[in-house]
């Protein structure tokens, strides 16, 4: 029977697939629905039949004692006697024109009606959903626009089609014997390597069980060694001081010793037994045992040897090494781990993947473990600013290969915070290009430029355009990466605050020009100041494949000590709460430079471009990141 979804679903029943055990839903008409398989049911009646050869069907309608039937009427749906099958069906009448077969407890119908349509007569065979259907379903129904054929035509078709597929079959009769022979030679020979690999585990541990005995009885030999020491050493000493008891040992020597009334003999003896009260008197005061009660140095550290026999298993020489892609892993709003095996061959059918947090105030880690039938994983819930182990091994069955070389990578300094470029404030739409997602923006003001110079005839003169992002911070600590086109000329990237925001788009010392350039060679002694008092903002200049540090007191005055390669991906981290940015090196989450900001009104992050260049905003990883790479 099958089984109700829920109560607010009354109508919709779940059958169980017998093959794959998962539940299909059988629509309102639950099993009424399906087709009788009427072909099957005459085929298990024919092999009933034969198994009740020698049990008979009795008359429906005799008397008590029931006769024997002697045939059962497929329009009555009953079997009958000789007597009962004349009297119930009468020469001349209607019924005596039943269709009549042998005694039988299977009553099919004459004809196959649709499950859909109960009065109709399925008349024609849906080619695309394979099954018979009836005129009504074909007109209407769900078949109405599938192409359909008689069901003579699909008898036909099909019955040469299974007719030929049979006589293939018994034609390779020698082909499929010759098959059966070979796989019971397979069955043999697995059970007998299964006994050998068997034998072979079970030698291996038997050599670890001896391992572990001899080093246990070597282990507690020591121990009963040094405690038959200590108590010797601890019984002398008890013995030493019970003979400081009164009437014992030497106090009752020395108690003897002062009854001697000759002066000579007692001078003799005195001078001896003072010698030895005096040390017995020292001990005394000096108390210290023997020898040590704890066993301390006899402890077994087992956690390495506990951590190998964890990880032991089946090792295949055949299963290759999968190796952690650093290039293709990436540590961002999540953590997306790719590998790959070196070889194509015997790869694994699943991956295990295990990490832990990286802390030296823990002595022992404690690996997460995660199974993946990909070569990529996402991995979310990491805590922010942290260190991370990754490594993975392959599964093929009960075999599995080594595990992968450790690969740290490290999170972000804080939470990502997502934005989109703005196309509206103080976008330049003649200079800058944004992609449809407004995750790319790129400068082409190359043709414009060559037009306004040359209306110049001194220098050259030239903006840059500014493009911020859509969404502003107001508190808390966040962290945004983007890519820098290597072929870029001049990229500024940064922050900037809402109240500076009219500045930043109208500033009339936005230029690069001889007589502007901060660096450019005129000692004029006041360029940090100028730098600070005409900068609205907070951003770094990047350009030609270099980061330069900007000019401050605490900047190292070589300008060649200035200049760092540009990172592949940078990061940007602005801790509003401490008033501080913070550029990095989004790869390794590597701090290039920090200086202070002030944060008073709602920053946004902010982006200039001069000339070629482009800036791609980091895509956040997401939970089908990794299956969308691996189809790539």
């Amino acid at each position: 029977t099958g089984r109700k979804r829920n109560s607010l679903t009354p109508r919709s029943s779940l059958f169980p697939c017998p093959g794959c055990q998962r539940d299909i839903d059988l629509g309102e008409r639950g099993i009424n629905g399906l087709f009788r398989n009427l072909t099957l049911e005459t085929i298990v009646e024919r092999y009933r039949q034969a198994a009740r050869a020698a049990i008979a069907i009795m008359c429906d309608f005799c008397k008590p004692p029931p006769q024997e039937s002697t045939k059962s009427c497929m329009d009555c749906s009953a079997s009958y006697c000789n007597e009962c099958f004349k009297i119930h069906h009468p020469w001349g009448t209607v019924k005596a024109q039943h269709e009549y077969v042998g005694p039988t407890t299977n009553f099919r119908p004459k004809i196959l009606m649709c499950p859909e349509h109960e009065m109709e007569r399925v008349n024609m065979y849906c080619e695309i959903c394979r099954r018979p259907v009836c005129h009504l379903c074909k007109l209407g129904g769900c078949h109405a626009n599938h192409r359909v054929t008689t069901i003579s035509t699909a008898y036909k078709t099909l019955k040469e089609k299974l007719s030929k597929d049979i006589e293939y079959l018994i034609s390779k009769e020698s082909q499929v014997k010759a098959r059966i022979t070979q796989l019971d030679l397979l069955l043999k020979e697995t059970e007998c390597n299964s006994e050998k690999a068997k034998e072979e585990a079970s030698q291996s541990f038997e050599k670890l069980y001896h391992v572990l005995e001899e080093k246990k009885s070597a282990t507690l030999r020591a121990i009963e060694a040094s405690k038959n020491l200590r108590l010797e050493k601890l019984q002398m000493q008890t013995e030493e001081y019970q003979g400081l008891l009164e009437n014992n040992g030497l106090v009752g020597y020395a108690q003897e010793v002062l009854k001697e009334t000759d002066p000579s003999c007692f001078v003799q003896t005195a001078k001896q037994l003072h010698v030895r009260i005096q040390k017995a008197t020292e001990s005394l005061k000096s108390f210290k045992p023997a020898a040590e009660t704890t066993f301390e140095d006899f402890v077994v550290d087992t956690a390495k040897q506990e951590e190998i026999l964890g990880d032991l298993s089946f090792h295949s020489n055949g299963l290759e090494i999968p190796e952690i892609n650093e290039e293709q892993s990436k540590m961002y709003n999540k953590a997306l781990i790719s590998w790959e095996c070196p070889g194509k061959t015997d790869s694994a059918d699943i991956y295990v993947l295990e990490y832990h947090k990286l802390n030296r105030e823990e002595e022992s880690t404690t690996w997460q473990e995660i199974e993946v039938c990909s070569k990529s994983k996402v991995i979310s819930d990491l805590d922010d600013d942290s260190s991370y182990a990754f490594r993975v091994r392959g599964y093929k069955g009960s075999i599995s290969s080594p595990w992968s070389r450790e690969v740290i990578l490290r999170t972000p300094p804080a939470p990502v915070f997502s934005f989109l470029f703005d196309d509206k404030c103080g976008y330049n739409s003649e200079h800058l290009l944004l992609n449809p997602g407004r995750t790319s923006v790129e400068s082409r003001a190359g043709f414009p430029l060559l037009l306004g110079s040359e209306r110049m005839q001194v220098g050259c003169y030239t903006t840059l355009d500014y493009i911020i992002g859509d969404t502003g911070i107001a508190k808390g600590k966040h962290f945004w990466a983007f890519h820098v086109e290597a072929y870029s000329y001049l990229v500024k990237v940064g922050v900037v605050s809402s109240n500076k925001i009219q500045k930043l788009f109208h500033n009339t010392h936005d230029v690069t020009s001889p007589r502007y350039e901060q660096d450019s060679g005129h000692d004029s002694g006041s360029e940090d100041a100028f730098f600070d008092s005409s900068q609205p903002f907070t951003l770094v200049t990047l350009g030609m494949k270099k980061f330069f540090i900007p000019t401050t007191p605490a900047a190292p005055k070589d300008p060649a000590s200035r200049i760092l390669p540009l990172p592949s991906c940078l990061g940007i981290c602005l801790d509003c709460d401490k008033g501080k940015l913070g550029f990095y090196d989004a790869g390794c989450m590597k701090c290039l430079y920090e200086c202070q900001v002030d944060c008073s009104g709602i920053m946004y992050p902010a982006f200039a471009l001069m000339g070629g260049a482009a800036v791609h905003l980091e895509e956040a990883v997401t939970a089908k990141y990794g299956e969308y790479h691996d189809d790539i």
